[in-house]
């Protein structure tokens, strides 16, 4: 089986996301994702591992993809008004993943950061699993 990392964006989860724990099989539509969009929430070295990101929202329209949950971490970072910019961004080096049971949009409040989203881990299911 192909094991592969994908972000799930916590507006998108509390959107219209259904929930999902380690485990489950789920059927997602997935778009590859680019590492520089996620650089500055996980880091760059992070950012490189996530092969697709999970869209509910006409970007694009891909088939499902079925997919067997391995593991799920939230992914808390804290915002900020970088000098000179005019809308706040995560604030690199900040990111603190949280390994979760469940996974259904909403998170208990950390200290100074904010809720991101999710890094999931998967493997391409099969028809049997």
């Amino acid at each position: 089986m192909t094991t592969v990392t994908i972000w799930i964006d916590a507006w998108q989860m509390q959107c219209c996301g259904e929930a999902f724990a380690p485990g489950d099989v789920v059927s997602w539509k997935l778009l590859e994702a680019k590492p520089e969009n996620f650089a500055d929430i996980v880091g760059g070295d992070r950012a490189a591992e996530i092969d697709f990101r999970e869209e509910h929202h006409g970007d694009g329209d891909p088939p499902p993809t079925r997919l067997k949950v391995l593991t799920v971490k939230e992914v808390h970072c804290r915002i900020e008004l970088p000098p000179g910019a005019d809308a706040y961004r995560p604030a690199p080096g900040t990111a603190e993943l949280v390994p979760a049971e469940r996974a259904d949009g909403w998170t208990e409040p950390r200290q100074d950061l904010r809720f991101m989203g999710y890094l999931v881990t998967a493997d391409r299911a099969t028809n049997g699993a």
